[in-house]
């Protein structure tokens, strides 16, 4: 790619050229969401003794019987016509009606078809709470459950932030002789980091690990070490990698894992630490775009170059996403003709530009105030069969209130309802500059 050293006596005399929820249903279980029940008995004492905010609610299940399907119960009716009504499944109404047919049935159907149920509404419309209340029902009415209906009920509590809710629910099958797996653990671990609590999710991970609870995977891993940086925790991810790369860890970071990290140090603007860790992994194209946009962040163009051309001798092909970081880049510091000549070498290279190219561009063409360039690539974009967004159509009308031409910035704003789009608070405030 001898195009990222394109013309190296230019990148030397200027910085920047080198790198060119029925309703009801919802709101009810919503309210049982509210309150936490009060503590009860417990048989993960010393499981969750490191997590005193998470010791086990079992009010719920002590009230209730909880059957578990076994290998000793007969097997239910299989009914090929429910599947597919399950399957046919497209609102909260349809899911309800059929739970409810579902749980008159004799014999009931089997503990897949209801687990598939809750699935189709978590997946449709993402009705938690929902699925929450239809669990509840069918531990009330003695209606079988298994590991996947489990899954999914944890899952779903973390989701609505009721991490404790969800620990009272593995509790709850702990006590009964249930196994989670790494899916069950991977999701509570998911939650906690969701809800913040990072050292909790560091003593389960940690607990996992001593004590084999479970044999963590590469989503495992990936949650932990995204939460942990998420949090700004990004040495403590670092200080794990290398503790997992031991023999005898049973999963080992990938590229993937580690684009996290590198990720997450470029965004602090510890980009030589991130290019350190670039020795301890076959890199990929996202990779080398974490590395591109923070050394861009930094201004640190000759750095850029030289990644390019490392991608070049490693045979990895920059992506439109690698492109747009630099074009955008160069837009933001007033560098646009170096920004169209990136893009010019990115359709050279079969990398065609995007929304996101187009709006770069025309953000740097208004930030100069040329107007008649940031009209061109505007059109340019439409023409291309691209739809403009709200952002795009922001910065025209910015460019033209710029420039003082207030008739054609209101009659583009006349236009966006017509092209279906909903108008936002940041359009508003652009045009209440302009009137």
């Amino acid at each position: 790619m001898g195009m990222m050293m394109m013309k190296t006596t230019t990148m030397k005399r200027r910085a920047s050229s080198a790198v060119i929820v029925s309703i009801a249903r919802s709101q009810e279980a919503a309210a049982s969401l509210g309150t936490p029940a009060p503590a009860g008995c417990t048989t993960l004492a010393s499981f969750l003794s490191a997590f005193p905010n998470h010791k086990p609610h079992l009010a719920f299940y002590s009230a209730i019987s909880i059957k578990f399907k076994s290998s000793s119960e007969k097997a239910l009716k299989f009914q090929p016509e429910l599947r597919n009504d399950i399957n046919n499944v497209n609102s909260l109404d349809d899911a309800l009606s059929l739970f409810e047919r579902m749980a008159r049935m004799r014999p009931l159907p089997s503990v897949i078809d209801f687990t598939q149920l809750l699935d189709r509404i978590v997946k449709m419309e993402k009705h938690y709470s929902s699925v929450v209340s239809l669990f509840r029902d069918m531990c009330v009415q003695g209606i079988p459950v298994d590991e996947a209906t489990l899954n999914i009920m944890i899952n779903c509590c973390c989701v609505v932030g009721r991490v404790d809710l969800a620990f009272s629910t593995l509790s709850g099958f702990f006590k009964r002789g249930f196994v989670p797996n790494v899916v069950t653990f991977s999701t509570l671990l998911k939650g906690l980091f969701r809800d913040h609590k990072v050292p909790e999710a560091q003593e389960l991970f940690k607990k996992i690990i001593k004590e084999k609870l479970c044999k963590p995977n590469e989503t495992m891993l990936g949650i932990v070490i995204d939460g942990l940086c998420k949090a700004g925790n990004t040495q403590t991810a670092i200080d794990l990698l290398r503790a997992m790369e031991k023999r005898g860890r049973p999963c080992k970071p990938t590229a993937i894992i580690y684009n996290t990290v590198i990720d997450s140090l470029c965004k602090d603007k510890m980009v030589d630490e991130g290019l350190a860790l670039l020795q301890d992994i076959p890199p990929n194209v996202v990779t080398y775009s974490c590395l591109i946009h923070g050394l861009c962040n930094l201004s640190r163009w000759e750095d850029v170059d030289k990644l390019f051309y490392e991608m070049k001798v490693y045979k990895i092909v920059p992506d439109v996403i690698s492109f747009n970081i630099v074009v955008d880049a160069l837009c933001k510091e007033g560098h646009i003709e170096d920004a169209e000549e990136v893009v010019r070498i990115m359709i050279q290279q079969g990398q065609n530009p995007n929304l996101v190219t187009y709006t770069s561009l025309m953000d740097g063409y208004c930030l100069q105030r040329r107007i008649d360039d940031t009209r061109r690539v505007f059109d340019t974009m439409v023409a291309s069969g691209f739809t403009p967004n709200l952002h795009s159509y922001g910065i025209l009308i910015n460019a033209y209130y710029k420039t003082k031409k207030l008739e054609a910035a209101m009659k583009l704003f006349r236009e966006i309802p017509h092209k279906g789009l909903t108008l936002d608070i940041v359009l508003y405030n652009t045009v209440a500059g302009v009137i």
